[in-house]
């Protein structure tokens, strides 16, 4: 029988081959700890990267109203909520907008709270809750703002006495001196002044009322108005009196067509001015040459005056006006229009020709109420802003991101 072979029992290593194990085991730990310390940076700089991409952009500051601040995560909240249920282009018109309306619900909220006036939380809650609105701050601030601005009109309205000194005025607004002159010349010959002002008037908040703007105060009439009506007798009218911020329905063009195309239609550029005597006047200054200069002068058609009067291509119809077409449409080319009158312009600038039907105390009636409750509110709050500190850092790049933002979440 065989005898068994002395030695180490199997499965046993060896001293020689226990120290290679245990290198190469170091080996894998260290292997394995590197690879945590690569992945753990990897991570954090993932991490890092994240935060300083978004949390830290929407934590950021971008609105400032004294000690009161508004992060971009608030406004960019705010531009969704207050601009729910319209197209998304409107957000690019909005962004501003909404800005402004954060600085002046803050500013209201402060100026409320130095009259002493304050919306509890129970009447926020009672809003949101009615209106089934989301219960955050954004919509919650929407309310506060909305029953501050009753509050302060009601405190505005207690301010206002029950009677006033006003006018009772009837006015006209034509385009220039020389048609206010021959109106003078017709009043004084014995004309009606409600028949010139169906004639000659062009400002349409009056005209449908034949001029007759009732009982107003001082404050609420235009102020080349103001003064004179308050110096007239009753019967009385006033020589004319120059507006330049008055906006009025007519407009005279000055039409140059520098191209035709079959396909294309006309390729024109004009000026557009307040008054035939002023396009005249223009006129007589205009060549092929200075075409351009004098739009940027004197144009009052804001979308192509910086251009220099360009319209660029047109085809009858796109430019809304009848008028402006029947002569464009028929011009040769590089030949200047004779003034062309357009009742579907608006321009600014005329001249006020003012007749007093009465004068005195006089009670106040609800809607010349309101109208000096508003003037108030905003008088009022432009004061709350000249005397606050506020910083916008809203740029075009942020406005942009915050635009981006709004539109992922629809």
């Amino acid at each position: 029988m065989a005898k068994k072979q002395k030695g180490k029992p199997k499965g046993i290593p060896t001293k020689r081959r226990l120290s290679r194990w245990q290198r190469e085991e170091r080996i894998r730990r260290i292997i394995i700890i590197a690879a945590a310390v690569f992945l753990a940076g990897i991570i954090g700089y993932v991490g890092y990267s994240y935060y300083n991409d978004k949390i830290k952009f929407f934590r950021g500051i971008v609105i400032e109203v004294n000690d009161a601040s508004f992060n971009m995560d608030y406004y960019v909240k705010m531009l969704d909520a207050q601009t729910r249920g319209m197209e998304s282009t409107y957000l690019y018109y909005m962004a501003d907008q909404v800005a402004m309306n954060i600085e002046n619900a803050e500013l209201m909220k402060q100026g409320a709270n130095d009259l002493g006036i304050v919306v509890s939380t129970r009447k926020i809650d009672e809003e949101i809750k009615k209106n089934e609105l989301p219960n955050d701050r954004v919509y919650r601030d929407i309310v506060r703002v909305s029953l501050l601005q009753e509050r302060l009109t009601q405190y505005f309205d207690s301010q206002l006495p029950d009677k006033m000194e006003q006018a009772h005025i009837q006015v006209m607004l034509v385009e220039d001196q020389e048609v206010a002159n021959g109106v003078m010349a017709e009043i004084e010959s014995g004309e009606d002044f409600t028949t010139l002002v169906n004639k000659f008037s062009y400002d349409a908040s009056s005209k449908g009322k034949n001029g007759d703007l009732g009982w107003l105060p001082e404050e609420l009439m235009p102020m080349a108005i103001a003064a004179n009506a308050f110096q007239l007798e009753p019967g009385e009218v006033s020589p004319p009196l120059y507006d330049e911020s008055a906006p009025k329905d007519i407009g005279y063009w000055l039409i140059e067509v520098t191209d035709k195309n079959e396909e294309k239609g006309i390729k024109a550029r004009a000026i557009l001015l307040g008054s035939k005597q002023k396009a005249e006047e223009v006129k007589a200054k205009l060549t092929d040459e200075n075409f351009a200069d004098l739009a940027e002068e004197y144009s009052q058609h804001q979308a192509s005056k910086s251009n220099g009067g360009e319209l660029g291509w047109l085809k009858e119809g796109d430019t809304n006006s009848d008028a402006f077409d029947e002569v464009a449409f028929s011009l040769g080319l590089a030949v200047i229009s004779e003034p062309v009158k357009d009742e579907s312009a608006q321009t600014k600038g005329g001249y006020w020709i003012v007749k007093v039907l009465g004068k005195g105390e006089h009670e106040l009636s609800e809607e010349i109420r309101g109208m000096l409750v508003d003037n108030d509110f905003s008088r009022w709050l432009q004061e709350q802003r000249g005397r606050s500190i506020i910083n916008n850092y809203l740029d075009e790049e942020k406005k942009s991101l915050a635009i981006y933002k709004v539109l992922e979440g629809r």
